[in-house]
């Protein structure tokens, strides 16, 4: 089962309201499987761990984080593998899968969510433009990915993805 995927016009409009929301869903799901998350971020740095933990009570279901913005970092913290990055690109769904992939083999966790994008205002190519976001979903019953192109800055980006990671992670926790 893949996540459902929400417009990007509704990704760009979702409030700290509806990201709680979100978290909440995620949280009671972890919870309730007695399951831990851990998080690969490259282009948002960081926005999705800090999301989570912005939760009360995060420990409980909340193991680690990886920031793995360069290369280097997603081949030493999460083992994906440098031929790997050489024959994709960083921004790519073998690279996004093999960090979620690897977040999960480098933490004590069984749910873990990867991403990977060209946040810009530079950085994009022709068949990578900016906003372009590949995203890890590893769940117990399997590891999924999808592409996304967000519009706007690179805040406008970054918003989009964290949303979009989380709510893809709730829709695969959450459905039956």
């Amino acid at each position: 089962m893949n996540p459902e995927s929400l417009p990007n016009q509704e990704l760009s409009t979702i409030d700290t309201q509806a990201l709680e929301a979100y978290l909440a869903d995620i949280s009671a799901a972890l919870l309730a499987r007695g399951q831990m998350l851990a998080t690969a971020e490259s282009c948002t740095g960081g926005l999705i761990a800090a999301a989570c933990t912005d939760l009360a009570g995060s420990s409980q279901w909340f193991e680690r984080g990886f920031v793995s913005y360069s290369n280097a970092a997603k081949t030493e913290l999460l083992g994906v593998p440098a031929a790997l990055i050489a024959a994709h690109g960083a921004v790519s769904e073998p690279v996004a899968r093999a960090m979620a992939e690897g977040a999960l083999a480098h933490a004590h966790a069984q749910v873990a969510v990867a991403v990977t994008g060209v946040a810009g205002p530079t950085g994009g190519s022709a068949d990578k433009p900016v906003g372009t976001v590949w995203f890890g979903w590893a769940v117990p019953g399997g590891v999924f990915s999808e592409r996304r192109r967000f519009p706007g800055d690179r805040a406008a980006v970054r918003r989009a993805t964290v949303a979009h990671a989380l709510h893809g992670l709730r829709a695969l926790l959450t459905s039956p």
